[in-house]
């Protein structure tokens, strides 16, 4: 019996990503990383800062998403999000910029709560990364 389900990640600008084979799905998930496999209940949560990692028949793959929103139903994986970076296309200066961007942002005296936990946490999974 097979243990796959499809996955398809989708950005502002196109379907970025879609596949047949998947095994498992990490997820960088409000409530901490989610492992999905076949078969999993019916999810619908929110994502964080973090590394999405894919494993399928093909092998696997690593993105960086900034934020989205994850469903999981009737083995369909959906992840909607606006931003998501391709780990093995990453450049290290990329990663740098990125940091110092959020850095910047999370120096502000006006930003919320909430701003400055998801600046914080961009934060740490890109120094991971570097």
């Amino acid at each position: 019996m097979s243990e796959d389900f499809k996955l398809e990640i989708v950005n502002p600008e196109k379907s970025y990503l879609s596949k047949e084979d998947v095994t498992e799905v990490i997820v960088p998930a409000f409530e901490g990383e989610m492992g999905i496999l076949k078969d999993h209940i019916s999810i619908i949560s929110f994502l964080k800062p973090g590394i999405i990692t894919i494993h399928s028949k093909s092998g696997e793959e690593k993105f960086y998403v900034e934020d989205g929103i994850v469903e999981f139903k009737d083995n369909n994986l959906s992840v909607l999000t606006s931003s998501i970076l391709n780990l093995k296309e990453m450049e290290k200066g990329k990663i740098q910029d990125l940091i110092q961007i959020a850095e910047e942002e999370s120096r502000k005296s006006d930003i919320s709560d909430q701003s400055k936990f998801l600046f914080d946490q961009k934060i740490e999974v890109l120094k991971n990364l570097n």
